[in-house]
């Protein structure tokens, strides 16, 4: 019988589930529109604004395929409500602070399901990841440079997530500063 994703380790889950880079797949686009409206249905009465984002959101690159979606809401609802409401609605809760939440969905303890997402909660206007997805999406050429940086850290954080993350986070800082420079 297979383990519960409750009762693995990090170490066992990062083996069950590897980073592995795909080439854009244009459903992807759609997948994130279907979640997003599901989304948006349940969340109704919290008014969020919700955006398609990560690499998957990009064109022409390689990509995780996990469809990373971004939702804001403002601090003044109460949190716990909305985890409770993604809690029901079968997201697993990953992580969670005052002004952040994520979850995730199409994890399973035999591995990825078809359609698997990362959805994170941050306050309205805590949207770096925008500014970075429309700037790699206007600029082909540091789009390709992010790419090659990925496949370039996969040999090494293939069962890492957390290392593979920090290795990319000085470009992703760098990309993100200078698309708010060009806003």
């Amino acid at each position: 019988m297979a383990k519960s994703l409750n009762d693995m380790t990090l170490g066992e889950l990062w083996q069950l589930f590897p980073i592995i880079l795909s080439s854009h797949r244009p459903q992807w686009e759609d997948w994130a529109k279907e979640e997003i409206e599901s989304l948006l249905e349940i969340l109704s009465e919290y008014f969020p604004i919700i955006n398609h984002i990560g690499s998957t959101a990009v064109p022409n690159i390689q990509a995780k395929p996990i469809i990373d979606i971004l939702v804001e809401l403002s601090l003044d609802y109460n949190w716990q409500d909305i985890r409770a409401i993604m809690d029901s609605s079968g997201y697993i809760c990953m992580s969670l602070s005052p002004n952040r939440m994520s979850f995730n969905k199409g994890y399973s303890p035999d591995g990825y399901a078809e359609k698997v997402y990362h959805i994170h909660f941050h306050a309205v206007g805590d949207n770096d990841e925008i500014y970075f997805r429309d700037y790699l999406k206007n600029n082909p050429s540091i789009a390709s440079e992010y790419e090659s940086l990925k496949l370039s850290l996969l040999p090494r954080y293939r069962n890492n997530r957390d290392g593979y993350t920090e290795a990319k986070s000085d470009f992703v800082r760098r990309v993100t500063e200078q698309a708010k420079r060009q806003k």
